[in-house]
């Protein structure tokens, strides 16, 4: 697959092709953003759920944003994470574990900036919904 045919990578086949090749395919998503996979717990199933998400790092941690375009609900990788905020992280080839918190009050704008510095579709995202947006802050273990 060539780099100009990533953008069409979406959902599972992203989460499929993105481990098969270590990230060779996936990791560069839209604009160039990085893409991570993030495993959850499911809350209520328990059964493991990956997503693709949009990545910076953060000195040791990375950084990942739960917009879901901005909608009033938070995205459902989110709500996993708040029922068991121990997680598992594929960054190219590099799987391991973490433990996912929300940014602090303190550290959201930082943080926040430097989310959108990638991705500047999510100060759009934070216009279209009453709650705050999370910044969140995946802590390798």
């Amino acid at each position: 697959m060539s780099t100009n045919e990533e953008p069409t990578l979406f959902g599972q086949e992203h989460v499929e092709r993105y481990r098969a090749t270590d990230g060779e395919e996936g990791y560069s998503w839209r604009r160039g953003a990085p893409i991570l996979l993030l495993t959850t717990r499911g809350r209520r199933s328990g059964a493991e759920r990956t997503t693709p998400l949009i990545f910076q790092p953060h000195g040791d941690a990375y950084l990942v944003v739960a917009s879901k375009g901005g909608t009033d609900a938070p995205p459902d990788w989110y709500r996993n994470l708040e029922a068991d905020p121990e997680v598992q992280v594929q960054v190219r080839g590099d799987v391991f574990r973490a433990r996912a918190r929300d940014a602090t009050l303190d550290e959201h704008q930082e943080l926040w900036r430097k989310m959108t510095a990638v991705w500047p579709d999510y100060d759009a995202y934070q216009r279209r919904t009453r709650r705050k947006i999370p910044v969140v802050v995946l802590e390798r273990e």
